[in-house]
This record gives C-alpha cells, sequence and structure tokens, in this order.
C-alpha cells in the first residue's frame, strides 16, 4: 500500500480557509518543462499566480495538478501546474499559509551562493 502525499492536502485546506476567511489565495509555482503557464509572467524561475474564485474558471485541486483558466492581459490563458511543483499557498492579505520544499527532477534545488562580501566603503560627510 502507498502513502498518498499530504501536499495536495494540504494545498486545498490553505485554499478553502483563503476562501471562507474572505482572503485571496495566491500560489507560488517553481517553473518546470511540464509547468503550463504563460512564461512571460515567470520571474527567476518562479509565478505568483491568484487562484481565487473572481481569478479563475474551472479551478480543479488535484492529487497530481493543479488546473484552471485565467486572463492575462484580458486574454484566457489554460494552466497546468503538477502539484509538485507548488512553492507556497498563502493569503494576499496577510501572507499566512504553507511552503513547501520543490524537488527538482536531480534532488532538492540549492541556495543560491551568498553574495561575496565586499570592501567597506568610507564616505566624508561634512
Amino acid at each position: 500500500m502507498s502513502t498518498a502525499s499530504t501536499k495536495p492536502y494540504l494545498i486545498r485546506a490553505i485554499y478553502e480557509w483563503c476562501s471562507d476567511s474572505g482572503m485571496t489565495p495566491y500560489l507560488s509555482v517553481k517553473i518546470d518543462d511540464n509547468t503550463k503557464v504563460p512564461m512571460e509572467f515567470v520571474k527567476e524561475g518562479e509565478i505568483v499566480l491568484n487562484i481565487g474564485v473572481a481569478a479563475t474558471r474551472g479551478l480543479v485541486l488535484g492529487n497530481d495538478s493543479i488546473q484552471f483558466t485565467a486572463r492575462f492581459g484580458g486574454v484566457p490563458r489554460d494552466i497546468w501546474i503538477p502539484v509538485s511543483r507548488v512553492a507556497g499557498i498563502f493569503s494576499k492579505e496577510n501572507g499566512e499559509g504553507l511552503f513547501f520544499q520543490v524537488e527538482g527532477s536531480s534532488g532538492p534545488e540549492q541556495e543560491p551562493p551568498p553574495p561575496a562580501p565586499t570592501k567597506p566603503k568610507l564616505h566624508i560627510v561634512k
């Protein structure tokens, strides 16, 4: 017997909590080749989407994928997101929600290295 992931259940729970509380649920997604979103809105490999009732049509929060149609610049676009690529679901109004580690095809994504330290600069103040 295989154990189902808790992630899609937690996504649905936060979605319902946002909706019941009159808040707007936002979904943060790490993009890969299997993610179908408008690429012109992707920044640094991530997109944040409003998945509230007023912003989506035909929203399905499934166990393996999230699907819906949304308007971008007035043009309806079909969205398809593997649940494995969801980095978080949260309320627009207060930022509360849940965030997940997103694993890539070769293991967990790695943090970028910290920036190299720079020499301090002194300025004369008169």
